[in-house]
């Protein structure tokens, strides 16, 4: 058997499972490569062998912090008076993020944790306290940095950040002049990413992605079949496409619930 590697190689697979060459399946090749897309997209989406968490870093450059001080105007008119309108400004402070990123989870702080400054509180602490590691009583000094996270939290607390992944923008919500300094300010990102199949092609390999592509390829087949119920062929035999759509329904659904079920991360892995 011919392990497939390729999405044409995908392709032959799935027709060889519904009958060809013994069967002609009437299904158009850009109908095959429709619903090979469509189930490459379903098993990124919901599949956690289809997506990697990384982690991401963007060198602020000086058109970043330039485009961020920049508003769109947006004209807003009353829907039943016409002659009333307002104008609104939009804040252009975003990052352009990579398609293939389906959630951002986490923007890492922007100030040192570790300070080299001899007059923080850190780095006294470590000064005085950390002499000797065999004396240290870890507790205290665990203890000690959660209450320093927790004041900087309460007093600096965190960059605010929105994310669509339709739009493929990171909007950080800070004072562009003063927070980042270009070409010295990394945003580093934590995310999911979708495997890109043609470089790691063991995905046209997985088991739930052969069987799911199978499924849509059989339903597209019957759909077909559909607009020609009750038409005899030769020799007496009448096409019969409604069984074999209802029967890709019902295969299709309880594929899908499979991977909702087997498959899927949890459902908080992403945030934005």
């Amino acid at each position: 058997m011919a392990i497939p590697n390729t999405k044409a190689t995908l392709k032959e697979y799935c027709l060889r499972a519904l009958g060809k060459p013994v069967i002609d399946i009437n299904v158009d090749e850009d109908q095959v490569d429709d619903r090979l897309d469509e189930g490459l997209q379903y098993f990124a989406q919901y599949h956690y062998d289809g997506i990697e968490k990384m982690y991401l870093k963007h060198l602020i450059t000086t058109d970043d912090v330039a485009r961020a001080k920049t508003n769109d105007s947006v004209t807003a008119t009353d829907t039943s008076d016409s002659s009333v309108s307002a104008d609104w400004l939009e804040g252009k402070g975003y990052i352009p993020i990579p398609s293939t990123v389906i959630s951002i989870v986490q923007v890492f702080p922007l100030t040192d944790v570790i300070s080299k400054n001899m007059f923080d509180v850190r780095y006294q602490m470590r000064l005085n306290d950390l002499q000797d590691f065999g004396s240290v009583d870890i507790l205290h000094y665990q203890m000690t940095m959660q209450q320093l996270s927790h004041l900087n939290n309460v007093l600096v607390g965190e960059v605010p950040i929105r994310y669509s992944q339709h739009q493929n923008r990171l909007y950080l919500d800070l004072d562009w002049s003063h927070d980042l300094e270009a070409g010295q300010d990394y945003i580093v990102i934590e995310c999911w990413r979708k495997i890109d199949p043609a470089t790691y092609t063991d995905i046209y390999d997985d088991m739930f992605l052969k069987r799911y592509c199978v499924s849509l390829i059989k339903r597209q087949w019957g759909q077909n079949l559909s607009k020609f119920n009750g038409v005899a062929m030769l020799g007496g035999v009448q096409l019969n496409g409604e069984t074999i759509y209802s029967q890709a329904i019902e295969e299709q659904s309880k594929l899908e619930e499979e991977i909702r079920l087997a498959y899927e991360m949890p459902i908080d892995h992403m945030v934005g």
